[in-house]
């Protein structure tokens, strides 16, 4: 008979909470293999197909129903049509953090007291305002080059290191 390991077995193996496992059964992600009494218990397929569950969901940081289309995809074609989707939705948003990262590191590196007296600042300002009253979407290129490697230390208001 095969090796079973319970929900709280495979939970703790598996750095999930008992929650999450029953959330991902209720999904249809991953089912045990047996109950005894109230316990679920998981054979070797059922945590193969968990791991399955946490490349997709962990590792390719699909949400759980994109997880569960992926997963019931019977042909290679359709997964990859998935997977293009999401990894193309994944870009747009870490293009998007770039740019967010960006503004925070020249708003951290600028000397000014106040941000509008920054001319990029100002600059970027100006071009937002000109681009809502003209209804048109502002582009997301509007900040010079900033320096590689570390940002310098700045101190906290109270003078200590960050």
């Amino acid at each position: 008979m095969a090796e079973l390991h319970s929900i709280t077995e495979v939970a703790t193996a598996f750095g999930l909470s008992v929650p999450a496992l029953r959330y991902y059964e209720e999904c249809g992600l991953v089912a045990p293999a047996a109950r005894r009494g109230r316990v679920r218990h998981y054979d070797r397929e059922a945590l193969e197909r968990l791991a399955l569950v946490q490349l997709w969901h962990v590792d390719g940081m699909i949400p759980v129903g994109g997880t569960a289309a992926v997963l019931a995809s019977e042909q290679a074609a359709e997964r990859r049509a998935l997977l293009h989707a999401q990894r193309d939705g994944m870009l747009v948003r870490a293009r998007r953090l770039e740019h967010a990262a960006a503004v925070l590191t020249h708003m951290l590196l600028c000397s000014r007291d106040r941000p509008l007296d920054c001319p990029t600042t100002r600059a970027h300002i100006s071009a937002r305002v000109d681009a809502a009253l003209a209804g048109e979407e502002l582009s997301d290129g509007f900040l010079p080059g900033l320096p590689d490697g570390p940002l310098p230390e700045h101190p906290l208001p109270d003078g200590s290191a960050p």
